[in-house]
Order: C-alpha cells, then structure tokens, then sequence
C-alpha cells in the first residue's frame, strides 16, 4: 500500500524558512500541493522521481526549492522568505507510474493517485 507522510511544518514568523518531508513508501514522481484558510488546494511544484527534473508554480519560483533524496524515498520542499500568504497546508502527492518528464500537467490534481495527510505551516507577520 503506497503512503505518503509529511513532516516538517509548523508556525514561522515573515522571512523565515521551513523545509517540508514528504517520506513514501516507494520511489515516485512527487508534487506538493497547498490549500489556504478559505481557499482552493493549488499547485506547489513537483519533482521527476529521478529528481533530473522540477517544475514549478510561477508563484513559488525563486522562494521554493524541491529536493529528493532516493535512498530515503524523501522528497524535500524547502521554503524560503516566507510570507504570511504561505500559510496553508501542504500536501505531497504522487501519481502511479514512473514518468519521463514532468511539466504544465503535474499541476493538475487529477494526475495524483496518492496524497498523504498534510502538514500545517502557519507564517505569522
């Protein structure tokens, strides 16, 4: 049975960082998701499961780097000048198979199989 368990959120003041674990149960391409007080679960960015490849929201670029380490199956999201905006839970999630490439598609929810639970990050200001 494929999990997908988070780790790593918490409370932050503005400006700070946090880095986000996403532990699976197997090797898989991997993407993060949030979801906002009263607002719609969006994209974060995903990772290739040979970690060649990222891809990222617009919104996320430059603040948000993913990493993976494959002996842990481990995907890591590493968050950076955080702002109050970024508080939500995150969620890992992977779809079945092992892809070739990633891009514009892997923003799409539908493409997941499996998510884990989630992880609060709450930024304070």
């Amino acid at each position: 049975q494929v999990q997908l368990v988070e780790s790593g959120g918490g409370l932050v003041q503005a400006g700070g960082s946090l880095r986000l674990s996403c532990a699976a149960s197997s090797l898989y391409t991997m993407g993060w998701f949030r979801q906002g007080p009263g607002k719609e679960r969006e994209f974060v960015a995903a990772i290739m499961w040979n970690g060649k490849s990222t891809y990222y929201a617009d919104s996320m670029k430059g603040r948000f780097t993913l990493s993976r380490d494959n002996t842990k199956n481990t995907v890591y999201l590493q968050m950076n000048s955080l702002k109050p905006e970024d508080t939500a839970v995150y969620s890992c999630a992977a779809p079945l198979g092992l892809q070739d490439a990633i891009g514009p598609v892997f923003s799409k929810e539908s493409l997941y199989d499996y998510w884990g639970q989630g992880t609060q990050v709450t930024v304070s200001s």
